[in-house]
């Protein structure tokens, strides 16, 4: 919506056709205030293409719940706005095939927030699961090359990174 594209699964499809032919996946977000809600929006915004179009869910009870749901339905999922460690347990638990913690915004918090990917990271590869870390909110190029040093090779930036 602040690029002044109005946020509906018909434009998000149209979106999505754009950048799949640039790349070979797109992410975008369900919404809705129940697992049932999050589930029908993920599968409608999957649609198009369930093998490249991934499905952010947020880490809530209700939003594991959706992200189950989808997961059996063969939906690929992302469980974004991740600020503890243990949430890695629960993603690979569910099968989602990323875990996205926002790095910057749990530094800005007070807490280590290359710590909690670092742990995130050492879980996930502890239980030999096959999710990913997708570590947002970098803010600087150090601390992209830290994580890809502890195994880390997801990431979202800012072009000014």
């Amino acid at each position: 919506e602040r690029a002044g594209e109005p946020c509906t699964i018909k434009n998000l499809h149209k979106m999505s056709a754009k950048a799949l032919q640039f790349t070979d996946e797109f992410m975008c977000q369900a919404w809705g205030g129940t697992a049932k809600e999050l589930y029908d929006c993920g599968m409608e915004l999957s649609r198009p293409d369930r093998e490249r179009i991934v499905v952010k869910v947020p880490v809530t009870a209700t939003g594991v719940e959706g992200a189950a749901l989808l997961v059996r339905a063969n939906c690929r999922v992302c469980l974004t706005a991740s600020y503890n460690h243990k949430q890695a347990l629960i993603a690979a638990n569910v099968g989602a095939e990323y875990i996205a913690p926002y790095l910057g915004r749990m530094t800005d918090a007070g807490k280590d927030g290359a710590a909690e990917c670092f742990k995130m990271q050492e879980i996930i590869q502890g239980i030999e699961a096959d999710t990913r870390v997708l570590v947002a909110s970098i803010r600087d190029c150090q601390t992209m090359i830290d994580l890809a040093a502890e195994g880390m090779e997801t990431f979202t930036f800012s072009p000014a990174v």
